[in-house]
């Protein structure tokens, strides 16, 4: 594997200390192991910096990383530190709730092996959803669709996605350093490295579990967390309306995931953990 391409995992945290523990895990228990596992804790008050701290003993061989961003609060600058820290050929970035396929990483060399690729995203599956090999085809089916009807500005989704070190450095100066206040982070990025002329693709076998908890908001919350779509294309100046499919499909799908959960969290009967298993 000398010749494989190097790929570090970044993952912004705050007050994860429900997640953060099965994610890292699931980051080590790879076929192909990471590089670099860099956690960027971003001012948290719960215990998130304490199971890291356990993590990091119980695994004293493994390249953990702990990155404190104390400067602001906020995503965009908690990924940029973790991003900018990245010594590998790929940079990975997932979510503190996300759970990684244990092929992830090989999934990844394996996309990046195509020198023509910048940037790669993927599908998810709901973990904590029932019907979760369904929602999984589901998942992909609606992802690569939306896709393919994008022909200019590809959506890099946050939870799963990953980029050469080059691309990100080529775009660094270029990002909008107040994205998560009224944008998309990941859009904002999949904007820039669009307009660099940077490919982005999409691959069925780059495969994270997430947790559906987003539908927990209420209907006007999550139709403001939606809204982001357009505000991040205005704020660029893109005015082209089949970009816009992602908040369509997000929220016609609200009311079934909201009822999928409901059901699922009423038969579980007990607060729901993240689970330590393997998800397909």
């Amino acid at each position: 594997m000398s010749d494989s391409l190097s790929v570090g995992i970044v993952i912004p945290a705050y007050n994860e200390e429900e997640t953060i523990r099965g994610c890292v895990t699931a980051a080590l228990g790879q076929t192909v192991p990471a590089n670099e596992i860099i956690v960027v804790d971003n001012r948290s008050t719960d215990q998130t910096i304490a199971i890291l701290d356990e993590l990091a003993q119980e695994y004293p061989d493994a390249p953990i990383r702990v990155l404190r961003q104390e400067s602001e609060q906020g995503i965009t600058p908690t990924r940029n530190m973790g991003f900018d820290a990245v010594q590998s050929d790929i940079i990975g970035r997932i979510d503190a709730d996300t759970l990684l396929e244990p092929d992830w990483v090989e999934k990844v060399q394996q996309v990046f092996a195509d020198k023509k690729v910048d940037a790669a995203t993927g599908p998810v599956i709901y973990y904590d959803m029932p019907l979760r090999r369904y929602m999984a085809r589901a998942d992909d089916t609606v992802r690569k669709a939306i896709f393919r009807l994008a022909t200019s500005y590809k959506f890099l989704f946050g939870t799963n996605m990953a980029l050469r070190r080059e691309a990100w450095w080529a775009v660094r100066e270029e990002i909008c350093l107040d994205a998560d206040r009224e944008m998309f982070e990941d859009i904002d990025l999949s904007v820039h490295l669009y307009d660099q002329g940077f490919k982005a693709v999409y691959h069925s076998e780059m495969v994270a579990g997430m947790s559906a908890r987003r539908i927990d908001d209420t209907p006007k919350d999550f139709y403001d967390y939606v809204q982001r779509f357009d505000t991040t294309y205005r704020h660029h100046g893109i005015r082209k309306r089949r970009l816009r499919a992602p908040a369509w499909v997000y929220l016609a799908l609200y009311p079934v995931g909201k009822g999928l959960r409901w059901s699922h969290q009423l038969s579980q009967r007990q607060p729901f953990k993240l689970p330590r298993i393997d998800l397909r």
